[in-house]
């Protein structure tokens, strides 16, 4: 993991590289309507204040419980042991990303989606709120954080959630046997680049050209940028949707030259 001070230089690089986030100067008509549509709308919707007292109650929960942590995003919290208020503070999306990944999944309509890193399943919620007909599957590698999730799915009266708990590398694979197609996945697992590319040639052989695949944290570490870097440069990847803390993936085939947009959001 970077640093404080450098992943702030790489963020005010970010900032003043990238398009202002208005839509003018970009060419696609498909990125455009994103930020006009998706990126830029700030209507609230009914299910944010009830994922929000969830959010804030974990932030304030002192209880303490047992994890077993098969990634990287553990370097925060180094004991087993830990409380849920730590836990939540360093691994929770913020209220701004899991509401876009909401809105991402109201306006796209995918129907079948795959989360890997349900942590207490705050944007779990945002996704399953934004669009009641599909499925979410969800995989979180620590059974005693898939538990508090699954209290929280059921606080907050969501049935539209598969949660599947243990080591992605085995449990993802077994899955998507028996999956006809992913239309919508959201990487938020493990923080190195070779589990980020294995979980992305993956879920690739699912996909279909209006597949999105957005990963968390792409400026985490030198290790998730090269990963980044691989994934923008796959193939089958068309368009890609830099916005720092996480990047959008597509593989729409009428985009016949690869194109690569970083967004000041």
């Amino acid at each position: 993991m970077y640093s404080r001070f450098i992943i702030i230089k790489k963020y005010l690089h970010y900032w003043f590289a990238s398009s202002n986030g208005n839509g003018h100067g970009i060419h696609s008509p498909f990125v455009y309507d994103f930020i006009k549509q998706v990126l830029k709308n700030n209507k609230k919707q009914p299910a944010y204040d009830s994922i929000e007292n969830i959010r804030h109650n974990l932030l304030n929960d002192s209880s303490i419980i047992e994890v077993e942590d098969f990634g990287a995003g553990s370097t925060l919290i180094k004991n087993k042991k830990r409380r849920v208020s730590q836990i939540a503070a360093s691994s929770l999306k913020s209220k701004k990303y899991a509401q876009l990944l909401g809105r991402i999944v109201q306006y796209y309509k995918p129907a079948s989606l795959i989360e890997l890193g349900t942590s207490f399943g705050i944007t779990t919620s945002y996704l399953a709120s934004a669009n009641s007909n599909a499925t979410i599957t969800t995989f979180e590698g620590a059974s005693a954080i898939a538990a508090v999730a699954e209290k929280n799915f059921k606080a907050l009266a969501i049935d539209n959630v598969q949660l599947i708990t243990g080591d992605f590398s085995i449990k993802l694979p077994a899955f998507l046997e028996n999956q006809q197609k992913i239309d919508f996945a959201f990487i938020d697992g493990n923080h190195r680049k070779a589990p980020t590319i294995q979980y992305f040639d993956m879920l690739l052989k699912s996909s279909h050209e209006s597949s999105m695949m957005i990963f968390d944290d792409i400026h985490w570490s030198e290790e998730m940028e090269s990963a980044w870097n691989d994934i923008k440069n796959h193939p089958a990847v068309t368009l890609t949707i830099n916005l720092f803390f996480i990047g959008l993936v597509f593989f729409k085939k009428d985009f016949k030259v690869k194109q690569h947009f970083t967004i000041r959001f």
